[in-house]
């Protein structure tokens, strides 16, 4: 008879990263997000990873952190609602604009079939695929490039997320969005110029999109072209 090993005990460290991990949980479920795929992917992935070393400590609080390239990875909360609001599935194909850290894209590669993200800043794409590939994720790609500006021969996507503000939608981001579609992004307040919100943008039965108002947001205008310098 084999007798089973008993499991190490817990360290200090241990104890208080568990603490950390469900109160990061409590807080997402507190603040009203409740599609419980992505709050599992929201607890496997570690957003720890994702961030500049010095801020490790911080990860899993409700804030933003800076990236490099002058990026900012967005309060867990934002992104959390900006995904369940897209409503990745399986089956779905999912086109990422703004790589940034790859946080995103690691939750959508655990919540779809296959992701391609664009970034513009080199840099911020070499490091995220790093992640991705430290974390074994494969159905997930990332492409140095203006997201702005890629050839609708990509598409058709089932979903697609702009990790920015938009203050018109490109014609090429409408093309390569395959029937019944979704896109959400950061899209200037109708009512109050001076203010944002995310938005979800439906592909209706008559061809044509209906928008809906998620939340408030403040996340930076999304610039064409491939950054020269980093």
């Amino acid at each position: 008879m084999s007798l089973q090993q008993p499991s190490p005990p817990q360290t200090e460290q241990d104890a208080e990263n568990a603490q950390n991990k469900a109160a990061f949980l409590m807080d997402l479920r507190a603040r009203g997000i409740q599609d419980l795929n992505l709050l599992r992917a929201l607890e496997i992935v570690p957003r720890e990873i994702f961030v500049p070393h010095r801020f490790a400590d911080l990860a899993r609080r409700p804030i933003a952190l800076p990236l490099r390239c002058g990026q900012t990875l967005p309060e867990p909360w934002l992104a959390a609602r900006m995904i369940e609001a897209l409503a990745p599935a399986r089956d779905h194909r999912v086109l990422e604009i703004g790589t940034g850290s790859g946080y995103a894209t690691a939750l959508l590669a655990r919540l779809s079939r296959e992701v391609l993200s664009i970034e513009r800043f080199q840099s911020l794409a070499i490091e995220a695929e790093a992640r991705l590939a430290r974390l074994g994720i494969t159905n997930a790609g990332i492409v140095f490039g203006d997201g702005l500006a890629f050839l609708p021969r990509i598409g058709p996507f089932d979903r697609i997320i702009v990790q920015g503000l938009l203050i018109e939608i490109p014609e090429n981001l409408v093309a390569v969005l395959g029937p019944g579609g979704v896109l959400v992004a950061a899209r200037p307040d109708p009512k109050i110029a001076s203010r944002q919100q995310i938005t979800r943008i439906a592909r209706n039965e008559a061809g044509g999109f209906d928008e809906t108002p998620v939340c408030a947001s403040r996340l930076q205008a999304l610039l064409p072209g491939e950054a020269q310098a980093l």
